[in-house]
């Protein structure tokens, strides 16, 4: 089975995460969730970019580097906001999920 379909929501707040850290793009995200085990494609993560900037919490400007244009994608304070209070419906979630388990190194 495939579990992905769960981990959407956890990665646009990663995505999110990233974005209000420093200015974001395509290709050094899709590297950084790798590092996480999240092997997306661009044909994944620019729509979740794409959906992330058209519902405000994004907003992209075309960067060129010599021949070369790249599209960076900064959190906006709607993103931020939103982060901020997703981290605490999070918080919370999550330490239901983890209630029943042991504390790390407690055996």
């Amino acid at each position: 089975m495939d579990d992905r379909y769960l981990y959407a929501g956890l990665i646009r707040l990663h995505v999110l995460h990233h974005a209000i850290k420093e200015p974001i793009y395509g290709l050094a995200m899709i590297e950084e969730l790798g590092r996480h085990g999240y092997k997306l494609s661009a044909g994944t993560l620019y729509p979740i970019l794409h959906g992330l900037e058209e519902r405000g919490y994004l907003a992209s400007t075309e960067e060129r580097a010599g021949s070369t244009s790249r599209r960076v994608y900064r959190a906006t304070a709607a993103g931020a906001q939103a982060l901020a209070a997703a981290k605490l419906k999070v918080r919370e979630l999550f330490g239901e999920l983890f209630e029943d388990e042991p504390a790390a190194g407690s055996m």
